[in-house]
């Protein structure tokens, strides 16, 4: 019967009153301790404080540089592009789609490894020579996207 439904034992669980007596188990210092810097309201330290000492992340030596200008770039070969039809306008949301590329990155950069047979309009940020020579070869198109 609806009225007599109940929750599985040991699901739910009652929250522990701090501070609401001796009788509690967590009465007068709801166990935190009688003094210190623990037992008072916003005490404590910060994360990796070692009470003064130099800090572990100050000690180990600083190693190599972040470029922050670097970008890069979703890296597709030629032959990649055959999977299309002729006509076809292929840019990194089409590859996307296809699942020849996981994400966008910065931008597509087209790589000359394999042949191209499909005349397709390939739009990408960057294309390596040999990739632009066999786009030419074969009579598809190569447009510089920004």
């Amino acid at each position: 019967m609806l009225n007599n439904l109940k929750p599985t034992v040991g699901s739910r669980k009652e929250s522990k009153r701090r501070c609401r007596g001796l009788g509690s188990g967590l009465g007068k210092n709801g166990g935190t301790g009688n003094k210190g810097q623990n037992s008072r309201s916003g005490g404590g330290v910060r994360l990796g404080f070692e009470g003064g000492q130099l800090p572990l992340f100050r000690r180990l030596p600083k190693r190599g540089f972040k470029n922050y200008g670097h970008k890069e770039y979703a890296v597709v070969n030629l032959d990649a592009f055959n999977s299309f039809n002729d006509g076809d306008t292929v840019n990194i949301t089409s590859l996307i789609e296809k699942g020849l590329v996981k994400k966008e990155f910065d931008g597509l950069k087209v790589l000359g490894n394999g042949e191209l047979t499909k005349k397709v309009t390939i739009e990408a940020k960057k294309f390596s020579k040999t990739a632009l020579e066999k786009i030419e070869k074969c009579g598809a198109k190569a447009e510089i996207s920004k």
